[in-house]
Formats: structure tokens, C-alpha cells, sequence
């Protein structure tokens, strides 16, 4: 669901029908998300390019937890969901909850603890990030250029949601973690699309359709 109309799967071609293929293929279907940028999928593209970028040189662990937090903050239930669950390799359920419900303490270090708390004020208001607040990442150990990239993570967090949140998407349910507590926990902004998701039709084999194609002809 979106406040825009968007290009159904089963209509999409082009561009729009190799973005919609790539989402699926990530996603066993084509996420709410992807639909609203069905009308310009090479910004979707070029978006994938610049999180790759972003998460290069960071470890997964470190991106999926301000990923997260700047989800949270923003109070996007899509991106928090889904990256909630990308939390699970690293946390327990018990754990992500904590996390969700700013209890860092519980779960992480000193160190980590400060960089979560950076990287939800810049998703928050960057505006009012301080050269005190760097300085705290410094004599954490984060080096210059780690404090880029977190600040770029949870920067790149606030487009992403803030597209998403202005146009009305929900979150589909095949996101959403299984623990209903944990479901409830995570949906911080918008609820959960509780539809059946859409995916892509089969592309015929390669035979059938040249055997169309003759007949056709």
C-alpha cells in the first residue's frame, strides 16, 4: 500500500520489471518499497549502489546496529523490522528488545553504546551533533574514518525512510520477526501490510517462447 499509484508486478516491463526481479530474488517477492519507486527504478538502483558503498567498509554487525537505531529513531516500522531481523546472527530476540527499547546497557559495551547514541542524533537532528560528541567516538577508539561511516549509515537511513514514510508504504508481513512481542516492539511507525505480497510472474522458458513466436509470426 502507497499513497501513489505504482506499477503492479504483473504490468511492470523494462527497468521497472529488472528492479522488481532483483527485490524478489532477495526477498522471495516484491516488497512494498520497491513499488513506489517503480516510476523511477534507476534511483533505486543507483540507492542500492550507495549502500553497498556505505556498508563496505563497515562490519555487518556494526552497520546492522546503526541501521537499526536510526530505523527506530525515525520511527519507520519497515526498515526497522527488517533490519531487526538482521540483528538476529549477532543478538537474541531478548537482546534486540532491549536494544528497541534503549536499554544499550544491557547488551553492549561502553563503545558501542556511545556510537548508537551518535548515530540516532544524526538520524534524529544532525543539526545538533557537536564536535564533543565526535570527540567522545575518538577516545571510544572509532577512527576518523569509522565516524564517517557511521554518520553516512544512519544518514543514508533518513532518505531511505523518509521516502518511504512520505508516500505511505507498510511494511509487508513476510518481514515482520515471528515473536509477537518483538513484532510489536519494532513497529514504531506505520503498521504492518498484512496482505499478501505480490510477486513477479514466471518467465516463460526460453523454447516456449520461441515457439510462441513462431506461431505468432
Amino acid at each position: 500500500m502507497s499513497f501513489i499509484a505504482t506499477i503492479a508486478p504483473d504490468a511492470a516491463d523494462g527497468e521497472t520489471a529488472e528492479m522488481y526481479r532483483r527485490q524478489q530474488a532477495s526477498w522471495g517477492f516484491v516488497p512494498n518499497y520497491a513499488k513506489v519507486f517503480s516510476h523511477r527504478p534507476e534511483i533505486m538502483a543507483r540507492w542500492g549502489r550507495l549502500l553497498t558503498e556505505i556498508k563496505r567498509p563497515m562490519e555487518s554487525r556494526r552497520f546492522e546496529l546503526v541501521t537499526f537505531i536510526a530505523a527506530h529513531a525515525l520511527g519507520n516500522t519497515a526498515c526497522t523490522l527488517a533490519h531487526g531481523k538482521a540483528l538476529r546472527p549477532f543478538f537474541s530476540d531478548a537482546q534486540i528488545l532491549a536494544l528497541a527499547k534503549g536499554r544499550l546497557d544491557e547488551v553492549l559495551d561502553t563503545a558501542e553504546q556511545a556510537m548508537l547514541r551518535f548515530a540516532r542524533q544524526v538520524a534524529i537532528d544532525a543539526a545538533r551533533v557537536t564536535v564533543a560528541d565526535v570527540a567522545a567516538l575518538a577516545r571510544h577508539g572509532f577512527a576518523d574514518a569509522e565516524i564517517f561511516d557511521i554518520a553516512a549509515a544512519a544518514a543514508a537511513r533518513a532518505f531511505f525512510t523518509k521516502v518511504l514514510d512520505a508516500l505511505g508504504v507498510q511494511a509487508d508481513a513476510p518481514m515482520g520477526p515471528l515473536d509477537a512481542t518483538l513484532r510489536r516492539a519494532l513497529t514504531v511507525g506505520r503498521p504492518i501490510d498484512e496482505r499478501p505480497p505480490a510477486t513477479m510472474p514466471a518467465v516463460p522458458p526460453l523454447r516456449a517462447t520461441l515457439e510462441g513466436d513462431r506461431h505468432a509470426a
